[in-house]
């Protein structure tokens, strides 16, 4: 038996970001020595036009190619660490988008947050939260806030200048793995 797929979901799509580094090193640090197999799932790649479905998604049946396409890749994760900055005390439209045009899809499964931002992105996290509730997802009791500063954010060199700065929250990387694969049992 294959063991569980858990997406790192890449939350932010803007053209200069971290949240890619950031999630490849989340992805990397829970994995470490995990049951469970960590795969990016950056939603740039997945590229969702604003919500076009003509009916609520809790309806099913989906009109739009991109839409079913979607429900498929999202459906064949068994478990979803969410990783993105805060945004003016919230979090990307992209992701909420990207969580509206499923629903069916989202229930039941364990979800984790992975935060950051100057003080660490915990509106973003408490906002993110109550969505993943309100689908029915089973989350991890705590988030993982990681303070990022616009400095390091700005660097030729990302992964450099973030690991440095991430490597002390990586106890609490691998607790959200211990919660996801607890959710998962």
């Amino acid at each position: 038996m294959s063991p569980p797929k858990v997406a790192v979901v890449v939350g932010s799509t803007r053209q200069a970001r971290i949240c890619p580094a950031v999630a490849t090193w989340v992805a990397e640090t829970a994995g470490h020595d995990s049951v469970l197999r960590y795969e990016l799932l950056d939603l740039a790649d997945v590229d969702l036009p604003f919500l076009d479905e003509p009916r609520p998604p809790a309806h099913g049946g989906y009109v739009h190619e991109h839409t079913r396409r979607w429900s498929v890749l999202a459906g064949s994760y068994d478990a979803f660490a969410f990783v993105l900055p805060q945004y003016n005390w919230g979090y990307p439209a992209v992701l909420k988008n990207a969580l509206d045009f499923l629903y069916d899809e989202w229930a039941a499964k364990p979800a984790g947050i992975v935060t950051y931002g100057n003080h660490g992105g915990g509106k973003a996290a408490t906002q993110l939260q109550q969505v993943l509730t309100g689908l029915h997802m089973r989350t991890a009791p705590e988030p993982v806030l990681l303070t990022v500063l616009p400095d390091a954010a700005e660097s030729g060199d990302v992964a450099g200048e973030l690991l440095p700065i991430l490597a002390p929250s990586a106890a609490a990387v691998r607790d959200l793995d211990l919660a996801l694969t607890t959710l998962l049992a």
